[in-house]
Order: C-alpha cells, then sequence, then structure tokens
C-alpha cells in the first residue's frame, strides 16, 4: 500500500488541498474548443500567446497589477506630459524652419547657376551685411558670391566699369567690411581675383577678359603685384596719413610689390607740391577694375588709411627674430618707407639742410677748442584738438613746465650736474602747432625749428588805424591760428564766408575746395614737416607726446637704435606709448 501524506499534525492545518478528481487541464473553451494546440499542427497559432488561462484559484499570482495612469480633471494628461509634447512641437517647427532656409538658399544658388543672370553681392540690411539676388550689376565696389567649375561656393570682388578715379576712402572701408563677410561666408581660400573672374566668365554682363584702363598710359610692362595708396582721409591731421604711408610702402616692399600713391583728392593737394616722386617701380599700373582694397592677398590691392586693419594685418612677429615683436616690425617698416620717400621738394630740403647745420654748430662756443659742445633738445609741443592720453592732463594740455623740466634734466644726465660750459650753450629747439608757445615764459631760451613758414596769431597781426575822415567799414575779425592744430578750421582755411551750417563748420571736408584752399594747406601740411626735419636732424634729444602722430614720426625719424635702445626718443605723455599704425596705445 503507498504510503499516505498526513498533513494533519502540521501547523499548516489550513491549507486548501485540491482533491484529487480536479482536473488541471486546461478547459476547451480556452482553446475554443479545438483541442490541444501543437507546433506542428495546421491548426498552431499565437492565440495561446494572447489569451492565457485565469490563474489557478488557489495560487497568489506572479505579476503584479499593472498601474494605472492616474488621470487628472476632466480626464486630461499628467501635466509633464503636456510640457514634454510642447518642446517636441517647438524643436519640429525650428528645426522645419531651419531646413526650409536652407533649402530655399540652397535653391537660390542652383537657380543663379542654371541661369546665370542674378548674382549674390553683399548688400547692407537693418540686420547687417547679407547676400542678395540681383538682376543688375551694381554701381559701388562690392564683393560677389558665385559657384566656380567645381560648383563650389567662391568669391570675388567687383568693380563698376568706366571708373578713371580711385574710389573714395568710404567706399574703401565698406568693401573691406563686406570682404571680411565674404570670406568666412564663402572660405577665405576660395577667393578668385578680378582677372581670373572676369576671364572665366564668373561676373555676368562683362566680357570675359574685359579689364578698363590703368591709372597711367605707359610703355612699360604690367606691373605683376602692386599696391596703391589713396592718401585721402577722413580726418584733416598728416602725421596719421604719413605713418600709413611709410608703412604701407613698407610691406608692398616686402612682399615685392609696385607701389603707386593717389593723391587725387588729398585734403593738402598736390603730393609733389610737399614731396619728391616716390622710387619708379618700372612697371605699368593695373587697370582700374583690378585693383580691390581686399583680401590682402589679391593681386592688385587699394589702400587708405580707412583700411589699415585690412593692409596692416600682414604685419606680425618676425619668425626669424623671435625678440622682434609686432610693433618693431611695425617701426621698421615705416622706417623703410621713410628713406623712401621721406624727400621734401628741393628748396624745403635746402632750407633744412641748411638751418640743420646753424643748429649744429650753435652747440659749440666760438673759437675754442678741446670744449664740450652744449647739448640741443628737441621739443615738439601739440594741442589744438589733441589732447593726451595721461588721465591727469585728459581734457587739458601737458604743461609746458614739464616740457622744461625734462628738457634740464636730460641735459644735466649728460653734462653732469655741476655748471660747466657746455651747459652755458644747450638750448631746446621748438616745434608747435600753437604760435603762443614760441613766447611762453616756461621755454625761454629756445629757437623754432623752422621760420620759413610760421602759423600767425592774432595778436602779431597788425591792422592799419581806421581813417576818421571816412564812415568805418566793416572788416571781419581777425582770425589767428591760436589754441593749435583744430579740425574744423583747417577745413575752413580760405573760405572766410564759410556757412556754419555745412558739413566743414562740423569737422567734415568740403566736396571740392578751392586752389587757394588748397595753397593754403599745403603750407601748413610743408610747414609740419620742415618742423619735424628739423627735430630729428638737429636735436641730441626729442621730448614729445606720444599721443601725437608728429612725435611717433620723430622716433621713426631717429631710428630705432637712436630714439628706443639710446633713449634718445623721450615720451612725457604716461598714458600712451609708441603705437605705429593703431596710433597711441594705452598702457
Amino acid at each position: 500500500m503507498p504510503p499516505v501524506l498526513d498533513l494533519s499534525r502540521t501547523a499548516h492545518s489550513k491549507i486548501i488541498v485540491s482533491p484529487p478528481r480536479i482536473n488541471l487541464r486546461k478547459a476547451a473553451s480556452y482553446n475554443h474548443d479545438r483541442g490541444p494546440l501543437s507546433s506542428t499542427s495546421s491548426r498552431f497559432n499565437f492565440n495561446h500567446l494572447v489569451f492565457s488561462p485565469p490563474p489557478s484559484p488557489g495560487l497568489p499570482s506572479l505579476s503584479p497589477p499593472l498601474k494605472r495612469s492616474p488621470k487628472g480633471f476632466a480626464g486630461l494628461a499628467r501635466p509633464s506630459r503636456i510640457i514634454r509634447y510642447a518642446l517636441f512641437l517647438v524643436v519640429g517647427l525650428v528645426g522645419l524652419a531651419v531646413v526650409r532656409y536652407l533649402l530655399g538658399f540652397v535653391g537660390l544658388v542652383l537657380n543663379y547657376n542654371n541661369r546665370n543672370t542674378g548674382v549674390l553681392w553683399w548688400e547692407y540690411t537693418s540686420t547687417g551685411y547679407k547676400p542678395v539676388e540681383r538682376e543688375d550689376l551694381p554701381n559701388v565696389i562690392t564683393p560677389m558670391v558665385f559657384l566656380d567649375k567645381n560648383g563650389k561656393r567662391a568669391w570675388t570682388v567687383f568693380v563698376p566699369e568706366g571708373r578713371e578715379s580711385a574710389p573714395t576712402a568710404y567706399e574703401i572701408s565698406t568693401a573691406c567690411a563686406k570682404c571680411s563677410r565674404s570670406s568666412s561666408y564663402a572660405h577665405s581660400d576660395n577667393f578668385v581675383d578680378v582677372r581670373e573672374a572676369r576671364e572665366g566668365g564668373f561676373i555676368p554682363g562683362v566680357a570675359k577678359g574685359q579689364l578698363g584702363n590703368g591709372v597711367a598710359t605707359k610703355s612699360l610692362p604690367p606691373c605683376e603685384k602692386s599696391l596703391t595708396f589713396v592718401l585721402e582721409s577722413t580726418s584733416a591731421g598728416l602725421g596719421s596719413t604719413l605713418m600709413m604711408l611709410w608703412i604701407a610702402y613698407g610691406i608692398a616692399k616686402d612682399e615685392g610689390r609696385a607701389f603707386f600713391v593717389d593723391d587725387s583728392r588729398w585734403a593738402y593737394g598736390k603730393y609733389s607740391d610737399m614731396f619728391q616722386p616716390p622710387p619708379d617701380p618700372l612697371c605699368s599700373p593695373p587697370p582700374r577694375q583690378e585693383m580691390i582694397p581686399c583680401p590682402h592677398h589679391a593681386r592688385h590691392l587699394i589702400a587708405s588709411s580707412t583700411s589699415s586693419s585690412e593692409i596692416f594685418s600682414s604685419v606680425r612677429s618676425s619668425p626669424d627674430h623671435p625678440s622682434h615683436s609686432k610693433l618693431r616690425n611695425s617701426f621698421q617698416l615705416a622706417r623703410v618707407g621713410h628713406d623712401a620717400l621721406f624727400h621734401l621738394i628741393p628748396d624745403d630740403a635746402s632750407y633744412v639742410e641748411q638751418r640743420t647745420r646753424e643748429l649744429l654748430a650753435r652747440r659749440f662756443p666760438p673759437k675754442t677748442k678741446g670744449t664740450s659742445p652744449g647739448l640741443a633738445i628737441g621739443v615738439h609741443v601739440r594741442r589744438g584738438d589733441l589732447h593726451p592720453f595721461e588721465l591727469q592732463y585728459r581734457f587739458n594740455y601737458i604743461p609746458l613746465q614739464i616740457y622744461a623740466d625734462t628738457a634740464h634734466s636730460l641735459i644735466d644726465a649728460t653734462l653732469g650736474a655741476s655748471s660747466s660750459p657746455a651747459k652755458g650753450y644747450s638750448f631746446t629747439i621748438l616745434a608747435s602747432d600753437d604760435p603762443t608757445v614760441y613766447d611762453a615764459a616756461e621755454l625761454p631760451n629756445s629757437v623754432p625749428a623752422q621760420d620759413r613758414i610760421k602759423l600767425a596769431s592774432k595778436q602779431h597781426k597788425e591792422s592799419a588805424p581806421p581813417d576818421r575822415k571816412f564812415i568805418r567799414k566793416f572788416v571781419d575779425e581777425n582770425i589767428g591760428w591760436e589754441g593749435g592744430f583744430y579740425t574744423t578750421m583747417f577745413w575752413n582755411l580760405g573760405t572766410p564766408n564759410q556757412d556754419p551750417k555745412t558739413g566743414a563748420s562740423h569737422g567734415q571736408p568740403p566736396a571740392n575746395p578751392l586752389e587757394a584752399t588748397l595753397r593754403l594747406r599745403s603750407l601748413v601740411g610743408r610747414a609740419y614737416l620742415m618742423d619735424l626735419a628739423v627735430l630729428a636732424d638737429a636735436s641730441d634729444h626729442v621730448v614729445c607726446t606720444a599721443s601725437a602722430a608728429g612725435c611717433r614720426l620723430l622716433a621713426v625719424m631717429m631710428g630705432w637704435e637712436e630714439a628706443m635702445e639710446k633713449g634718445r626718443w623721450v615720451n612725457i605723455d604716461k598714458g600712451a606709448s609708441w603705437g605705429g599704425v593703431e596710433g597711441a596705445l594705452h598702457k
């Protein structure tokens, strides 16, 4: 007899034991009355995976009950899900807009490439410079974007046809601003020079190879590379333009470019009225349509004081001489330009040479041998509308007493603090844009750098006494050069009846200056240049403020070794230093 399991003595007497009669086979109703299923049977399907029988009536469920998502008010979904759906919707709309914009622009470019009638020009809109499709050719200098033969984006600079004059300073600065956008849009390496763009037919409406006339007709071969400097400037001052001219020549010389000067709109008149002609490059100037302001690696560049950041971007630290900084390289380039271009007209050059000999001889005691000569301290005082960078005198001028004390300190440091015969023959050479400085009590023992061209002051003007027999005729008040160089006064030279409402009275140059006005401006410029030339040649030391362009020019004229290494160039503006093209730099 088989053993019998006795559960009556266990602690779990309440366990229900199913009687043996209970059949544990799945009911036929759960199999749709078709009997058991087999994987080999033709009646096999997956219903048994979908419809499972209820759990055993006596055993707990093996899987936890499904949790139902709670619903909010009126059966709405949870707020977090709404936020997720909203974010997905916003991201989708933004992505759709971006894709639509890109497809539209690509279609625009492809449409242009197929039709070859429209061109993408950079134009200024309310949101900045943007490429705009145009059917006609613009009448300004501007970059253009096109597709090259390989289907890649490239760009060039378009110059309108029929131009015989150089672009204005405003056109040059505007074109440079557009070039920076084009180089980033179509990549700077994808620039196509003007000649190649015309020969390739990438400029619509222009015959292949069609070019305009050059600056001048010469029986010389065309220049392979060139740089033309336009002397027009929005600033009335001569010093900054002269500094940029010198550095531009140094860059052209360093890059093997022919150098040309354009003075067609110079505020000081003709270049030949102040300087001797620049060195002849022995080649013919390029056509106007090939002279473009940017990029720097273009074959034929045209520059002005308004495009200094573009042209002078090549000035960097010397790889061969790591100790030579970018500032020193700028100085050396300016020195190259000075040596080649700073040659005054014969009359002024002869006067400067004679004046320099007189001042050098003045340092020696007469009929005395073996006595040390005195010192000549050059003093350059800039006033007018330019103020020093030093905070203490930012809205005024550095006192003349500081100039005098600095000059005396240099004499004492060189000749000794005790009295010596050489000190009696030491003096200061004075140059200033303010004629009243020459009579100042702070600098009694001083001589003017030059007296060939003097700036008159009101107190030096003598008027004839009125004749009492006749009614006094109205005469305009005498206007002198008191206070120094002012932009408004310079623009109004030769135009005493200038309407104060015109642009000239607000520091802007008149459109068409008279010949008499240009002659007066040329005289002012010649006096400025002769002052600098005498100070640089006849002075043992030069005292000036680096915030003035004339002071920085003097350092270049003296040379790096004499001015910087030997300390002959003394800057008394504590807020500035020699800054080259950028001007005076704050420390």
